[in-house]
């Protein structure tokens, strides 16, 4: 499921019928196309971000939206998990920040992800 919607940010084909059951994801935003899109992202990065560390059930994200119409995806994790999510050299990060903002790039909105202190 998550790599399909994936693909669909990014805007590749479908892959074909998925397997598991259909689920929905939770979007922190209304119903306009643009929340939702935004909704996929939030959920793609708490996949990621949930794989990697230790404690999955202390992540959390959400979305904030500045003044300026630019939106952060904000990750709060266990501080012991933090250096996971960082990665050596801050390329996990870096890498998750670079699939989010472009699949909202595709979309024609600002994106980020930031990790929470």
């Amino acid at each position: 499921m998550v790599l399909k919607k994936l693909m669909g940010l990014f805007g590749m084909k479908d892959p074909g019928p998925e397997t598991p059951a259909k689920t929905q994801a939770k979007s922190s935003a209304g119903s306009s196309p643009d929340s939702k899109i935004l909704g996929d992202i939030e959920h793609f990065v708490d996949y990621v971000v949930r794989v990697l560390v230790d404690k999955p059930d202390a992540i959390r994200t959400q979305i904030e939206t500045q003044e300026d119409g630019f939106n952060v995806v904000r990750i709060h994790c266990d501080k012991e998990d933090m250096g996971k999510v960082i990665g050596k050299n801050g390329k996990t990060i870096m890498a998750i920040r670079t699939l989010a903002s472009n699949a909202g790039m595709r979309s024609g909105m600002r994106l980020t992800v930031e990790l929470a202190e």
